[in-house]
C-alpha cells in the first residue's frame, strides 16, 4: 500500500505517545490520510490533544444505547474529534434486540430494532461500525437514511444509558493485563 485511509491505536496502555509520535510523522509524510484512537477516554484523550501535533480525527469508543458515552461525546467535540462506535448494536447484549422500547419505536417506523439504534447514532453524529457477515442484516444496516426518529423517540433512548460499559471495564487492573498480555512485536 502506497498510504492508508486511517490508522488507529487501539488502546491507551504502554508508550501509546511514543506509537502517536510515530504515527503523526507517518501523517505529516503523507503515508496515512488520517490518524486517530481507540478506547480513550475523556482524561486520556485530552491529555494526548493537549500534548500531540495533530489531533486524533477519530476516537473509536463502545457506544451504545446502554452506554452512550455523554461526558466523552463532550470532549470529543471540545477537541474536534470525531466519535466512531465500536459495538454499536452492543454486540446483541441485554436482549437489546427484543428491548420493549426498541421494539415499540421500530414498529412505528416499520423499521427493525437494529435500524433505530443505527439511526439514533447517526442522529447523535456518531460514526457507526455495525459488524455482520449476513448479506441481508448489511443491506438492513444500510437502510436507516429514509426515516429520521422523533425527539420523543431519542429521549426513549436516552433513557436507556447505563453510564457504563458492561462489556469491558477500561479502568481495572485486570482488564490492562488482559490488554497488554496481546504483543504484536
Amino acid at each position: 500500500l502506497d498510504t492508508l485511509d486511517l490508522y488507529l491505536i487501539h488502546q491507551p496502555m504502554n508508550d501509546y505517545y511514543g506509537s502517536w509520535r510515530a504515527m503523526e510523522e507517518l501523517y505529516k509524510a503523507g503515508k496515512i490520510r488520517a490518524i486517530g484512537v481507540c478506547n480513550f477516554y475523556p482524561d486520556r484523550l485530552a491529555d494526548l490533544c493537549l500534548n500531540a501535533e495533530v489531533i486524533p480525527a477519530v476516537n473509536q469508543v463502545e457506544c451504545h444505547p446502554f452506554f452512550q458515552q455523554k461526558t466523552a461525546m463532550e470532549t470529543m467535540k471540545e477537541y474536534g474529534v470525531q466519535i466512531e462506535a465500536w459495538g454499536p448494536l452492543a454486540e446483541g447484549q441485554k436482549d437489546i434486540f427484543h428491548n420493549a422500547a426498541l421494539t415499540a419505536i421500530a414498529k412505528k417506523h416499520n423499521k427493525s430494532v437494529a435500524q433505530v439504534i443505527l439511526r439514533w447514532h447517526i442522529q447523535r453524529g456518531v460514526v457507526i461500525i455495525p459488524k455482520s457477515v449476513h448479506k441481508e442484516r448489511i443491506e438492513e444496516n444500510i437502510d436507516i437514511y429514509d426515516f429520521e426518529l422523533s425527539a420523543e423517540d431519542m429521549a426513549a433512548i436516552t433513557a436507556m444509558d447505563l453510564g457504563h460499559s458492561e462489556i469491558i471495564d477500561h479502568y481495572s487492573a485486570a482488564a490492562a493485563k488482559w490488554l497488554n498480555s496481546f504483543k504484536i512485536h
